[in-house]
C-alpha cells in the first residue's frame, strides 16, 4: 500500500478533512514496536502532521517506537485499553484469536505488497465488526511476500524444514512449520536477531525489507528465493478516543 493511501485511510479513520477544527484539542499516543530506523516511522509521523493539519491544530499527535509503550504483542490491548490512541497490530501475534484476517497470512496467496494491502483491506472491513469491535479500525495492509532465512543449512524443498527450529510470522505459518516436521519458536520481531545468535532458533520467516533493520542478516546465512507469506497488520484506534471527537 502506498504511503499517500496509508495516511488518506488514517485521514478518514479520525473523519479528518482539510481545515475541520474539533471542539476541543487532542494529543494522540501513536505507538508502534519496530525501530525508529523503520520507513513506519516516517509514515506516521507524517500523518500525524497532516491530521494536524487537516484539523487546524486540534489533533496533535507524538510517535512511540520500538515498543516504548508496550511489547509487540500487545499492541491491540494497548489501543483496546487507552494505554496508547493509534497502534500498530500484527494480529498473528496472538494466535486463534483474529481467525478471519488470518486467511490473509495463507501461503503462496499474494505476490504482491500493493495489490494484496488494497486486497484485504476491501475483504477484512465486512468481518471487522465481528472481530475487532472494541476498537475503531483503520485500514489492513500486508508486507511483501517473504520467505525463510536460515542460520544452520538451506532450506529449497519441504523436507527441509524437519527438524529445524522456527521463527514463524504468524500462526498459519507456525502450523506450516508443524505440518513440515519443524518446531516452532515463539518471538516478535524485535527479538528475533537475539534468538537466533544464541541458537534458541535456527531459522525465521521474513520479509527481505526488514533483514537489515533488525539486523537478521548479521545472523542468518542461507535465504530462500520465493514468494511464501506474507504477514497481516491494521491501523486501530482507541474506540473512546475516537468518540470523543466531533463529527466532520
Amino acid at each position: 500500500m502506498s504511503m499517500r493511501k496509508m495516511l488518506l485511510g488514517l485521514l478518514l479513520a479520525l473523519g479528518v478533512t482539510p481545515a475541520c477544527a474539533q471542539d476541543k484539542t487532542f494529543d494522540l499516543k501513536i505507538s508502534h514496536w519496530v525501530p525508529a530506523s523503520h520507513p513506519l516511522q516516517k509514515a506516521l509521523e507524517d500523518w500525524g502532521a497532516a491530521v494536524q493539519k487537516a484539523s487546524g491544530g486540534t489533533i496533535k499527535s507524538t510517535v512511540f517506537p520500538a515498543q516504548q509503550l508496550g511489547k509487540a504483542f500487545d499492541h491491540y490491548d494497548m489501543a483496546r485499553d487507552g494505554i496508547a490512541d493509534v497502534t500498530y497490530v500484527n494480529p498473528g501475534y496472538q494466535p486463534g484469536r483474529f481467525p478471519i484476517i488470518g486467511a490473509g497470512e495463507l501461503p503462496f496467496l499474494m505476490s504482491d505488497a500493493k495489490g494484496g494491502s488494497e486486497a484485504l483491506d476491501a475483504w477484512y472491513r465486512k468481518y471487522v465488526d465481528k472481530e475487532m469491535k472494541d476498537v475503531k479500525f483503520c485500514l489492513a495492509f500486508i508486507h511483501s511476500p517473504s520467505s525463510f532465512h536460515s542460520r544452520t543449512k538451506k532450506i529449497v524443498v519441504p523436507d527441509d524444514i524437519k527438524g529445524m527450529k522456527v521463527r514463524p510470522a504468524d500462526a498459519t505459518i507456525a502450523n506450516f512449520v508443524t505440518l513440515l516436521g519443524g518446531t516452532n519458536v515463539q518471538s516478535s520481531a524485535p527479538e528475533v536477531r537475539d534468538i537466533i545468535e544464541r541458537g534458541v532458533a535456527d531459522a525465521v520467516t521474513f520479509p527481505w525489507g526488514s533483514l537489515v533493520l533488525f539486523g537478521i542478516d548479521k545472523v542468518t546465512k542461507y535465504h530462500m528465493e520465493a514468494p511464501l507469506y506474507v504477514t497481516t497488520f491494521v491501523l486501530v484506534l482507541n474506540k473512546d478516543k475516537y468518540n470523543q471527537m466531533s463529527d466532520m
